[in-house]
């Protein structure tokens, strides 16, 4: 699918991408969706991403967002799972006082491989963009994560936040991080961080005294990562992805 969406100045709008196995399921294949979103001034924009397809196909996913000055754009971004998801973001923050805050949470099992690439350039003076990442891999996942927060030459008072946590539940997990940040500008502020390791011992301990085996315990953050996926769903057909995704995760005891 390829999709342009434009929302007019002082306008308000949610988006929402949902891509599953459908009749696919089991069967090799490629999916595809670009979106491309223009916010003028004052707009505010809720973009919701769930991705979820089945083990034998590959999903490329692209968006590309221009904000005008006080543009405000949330992103709500759930990958669960696929033979190959490939996902690109791009967010041009043009006018002055523009927003992004993206949040992403994945997961990825098997030999499943999941490559995202986003990148938020910070042209007009005081944005603001904020990235967060949360995942959880497993078995033989093979994850690499590219984020870039370039605060272009005029944007003065710019801010730009990235960081990621994730969990890694099996001996062959590949995990690639990579961020990166550009400045061409005096005042102006960019940071990032990360945290990647395993369930701690003391976790572990702490649950096992509770009567939970460490598979238990790390079927517990996967099922919470899917809880919440399911609660900010923000229509059936998101929903539907989540519970594919999940299988029966959700209908299990904790």
């Amino acid at each position: 699918t390829d999709t342009g969406v434009l929302v007019r100045a002082g306008a308000e709008a949610t988006i929402v991408v949902a891509a599953d196995a459908g009749e696919k399921d089991g069967e090799a294949g490629t999916s595809a969706s670009l979106v491309r979103v223009i916010a003028e001034a004052g707009a505010r924009v809720h973009l919701h991403e769930y991705v979820g397809v089945g083990a034998g196909q590959q999903h490329l996913e692209s968006v590309g967002i221009s904000a005008a000055h006080d543009a405000r754009v949330d992103v709500h971004q759930y990958l669960l799972g696929g033979g190959t998801v490939a996902l690109g973001f791009a967010c041009d923050l043009a006018g002055e006082r523009a927003r992004v805050d993206l949040g992403c949470r994945y997961h990825a099992a098997g030999t499943e491989v999941l490559d995202v690439n986003e990148v938020v350039r910070q042209r007009g003076r005081n944005t603001r963009s904020e990235l967060a990442y949360n995942g959880v891999l497993e078995d033989a996942a093979h994850k690499s994560l590219r984020t870039t927060i370039d605060l272009v030459h005029g944007a003065k008072g710019a801010q730009g936040n990235e960081s990621e946590t994730v969990l890694v539940l099996g001996d062959d997990v590949v995990n690639k991080t990579l961020p990166t940040i550009l400045c061409d500008e005096d005042d102006v502020a960019g940071n990032h961080g990360a945290t990647i390791g395993s369930v701690s011992p003391e976790q572990l301990a702490y649950l096992a005294d509770r009567g939970l085996s460490r598979e238990d315990a790390e079927r517990l953050f996967v099922r919470a990562l899917y809880e919440d996926a399911l609660m900010h769903a923000p229509c059936d057909e998101a929903r539907a992805v989540v519970e594919a995704g999940a299988g029966t995760l959700l209908d299990e005891e904790a």
